[in-house]
């Protein structure tokens, strides 16, 4: 190659170039590069560059602007766009109010009765955040085992999933906690040391998270489909910061409706805004500022089930007694092959009482009102006997719950009525995935990924709260990416 053209080669992107891609970047992954952060983009195009073979920053500026990029090369490009910065217990004045304040009285309104407990780390970027809570609540909760407790875990960045997962970590992701948390004792009794300034965490922190893939941004949420919905804490820290001001703000209206009343949304001191968290209550402590969702309280009871039900088909009732117990893994083919070949029932059934009760009943849900979500199930399965949407939100609930062989139980249910029912097989998928069992979330994801490729990407599916075919197949190809990393 001659000098002048490796010069060219070597030319940084234009301006019109940087800001073409920008406009791509924000519209593909709600990341947001104003021209005071050219030089951000710059610095991320270049590393990508490399990755994706070509000779500097303009070229691959280029390729991005020209070519329809897979989801793989959309996500390794992402996984250069944001800047994996963290550490456990990072800002630990946002931890002690956690540790002194907000976690006992959650376990004060609960303990004896409604012993569950949901947070989300929204951006968890490798892990250290949403470990560092699971850290937490094994030191403050006596008993944890007696407790139903969800700590969910996404970020759009597959890369820094796949790092947490596997749950090691050097010397830099301690900095905070080696001086400032000396008397928790957390690395001895949570980590062991393999060699070369590596720590691998321990199984019993380690299995209290769940991670998945989520963009902010363009997702829906809450939705029961991706487990956002009724939190009790959400965390959200340093990425607000990538949005515009008009996709930050959708993010946090969207973060509020996640939460249940009296809800708590952490985000990072940087990012504190009166104007962006108007609709939350801001709540000082020592040094750390937590936002609730405070507002009046519009609870109505609903009555209780009616006595009359609609009459059921024997032959099909009979088939559903036969999924009483959960299929054993030696029994799955069998098992998959009569919910395969059993009749689909209507999703769900279009009597005007039917549609409202379904509506309350999972918008209760979703405001994580369980009990009296299993009510209005109750009258609406009075209504509407072999109904699949109706198995599926009641098994959502009794998971919720912590009675995960029942909701088991319903999920297969909802499959017999309806085996092309995509949303339950990813269902079943996530409950293996809590319990670790790896083989069966696989096949779950497998049955889901072989239903979806018949699908229409932009279709609509059956309870998925507003996700397209598509993007569900971008998710369970990343969960099952996932379960093959642990």
């Amino acid at each position: 190659m001659s000098s002048d053209s490796s010069s060219q080669a070597l030319q940084a992107p234009t301006d019109a170039l940087l800001m073409h891609v920008s406009e791509f970047v924000a519209r593909s992954t709600g990341l947001h590069f104003p021209p005071e952060r050219s030089t951000d983009l710059h610095r991320a195009l270049t590393a990508a560059a490399a990755e994706f073979g070509f000779a500097d920053a303009r070229a691959c500026a280029e390729w991005v602007l020209s070519s329809r990029l897979s989801q793989p090369q959309l996500h390794a490009l992402a996984s250069h766009l944001t800047i994996g910065e963290t550490y456990f217990f990072r800002e630990r004045n946002t931890f002690h109010a956690l540790a002194e304040h907000v976690i006992p009285e959650l376990i004060q309104q609960r303990a004896g009765r409604e012993q569950r407990l949901r947070i989300w780390s929204a951006g968890c970027c490798t892990g250290e955040e949403p470990y560092s809570l699971a850290m937490l609540l094994h030191h403050l909760i006596p008993f944890l085992e007696d407790w139903h407790v969800t700590i969910l875990a996404t970020d759009i960045n597959e890369r820094f999933l796949e790092h947490a997962i596997a749950g090691l970590y050097g010397e830099w992701s301690f900095r905070e906690s080696r001086d400032r948390l000396k008397d928790f004792g957390f690395r001895e009794q949570h980590f062991t040391s393999v060699g070369s300034g590596r720590f691998a965490l321990r199984p019993q922190i380690k299995q209290r998270v769940t991670f998945a893939p989520l963009n902010l941004v363009e997702d829906r949420f809450p939705s029961l489909a991706t487990d956002t919905h009724a939190m009790d804490v959400i965390f959200c820290r340093n990425v607000l910061m990538y949005f515009t001001a008009a996709q930050a703000q959708k993010v946090v209206n969207k973060l509020r409706s996640a939460l249940r009343e009296g809800g708590w949304l952490v985000v990072s001191s940087s990012e504190l805004s009166q104007s962006l968290f108007s609709a939350f209550t801001p709540v000082n402590f020592p040094g750390a500022i937590l936002y609730r969702k405070c507002e009046p309280a519009m609870h109505r009871s609903p009555g209780r089930p009616d006595s009359a039900s609609a009459e059921s088909t024997s032959a099909v009732q009979s088939a559903l007694a036969q999924t009483e117990a959960p299929c054993a893994a030696s029994e799955e083919a069998t098992c998959h092959d009569k919910l395969l070949r059993a009749p689909t029932s209507s999703l769900p059934d279009g009597v005007p009482e039917v549609q409202e009760l379904a509506r309350r009943a999972r918008s209760l849900a979703n405001e994580g009102r369980l009990e009296e979500a299993l009510v209005l199930c109750d009258q609406w399965a009075a209504l509407s006997t072999l109904d699949a949407t109706e198995r599926y939100l009641r098994a959502i609930v009794l998971q919720e719950l912590g009675k995960l062989d029942d909701a088991r139980r319903l999920f297969q249910q909802a499959l017999y009525l309806a085996p092309d029912f995509v949303v339950a097989h990813i269902a079943l998928g996530n409950l293996a995935r809590g319990i670790r069992d790896t083989a069966g979330a696989r096949r779950h994801f497998d049955n889901a990924l072989a239903l979806l490729r018949l699908r229409s990407p932009t279709e609509l599916l059956a309870e998925s709260d507003g996700l397209t075919a598509g993007r569900l197949t971008e998710i369970v190809t990343s969960l099952l990416a996932l379960e093959r990393a642990q």
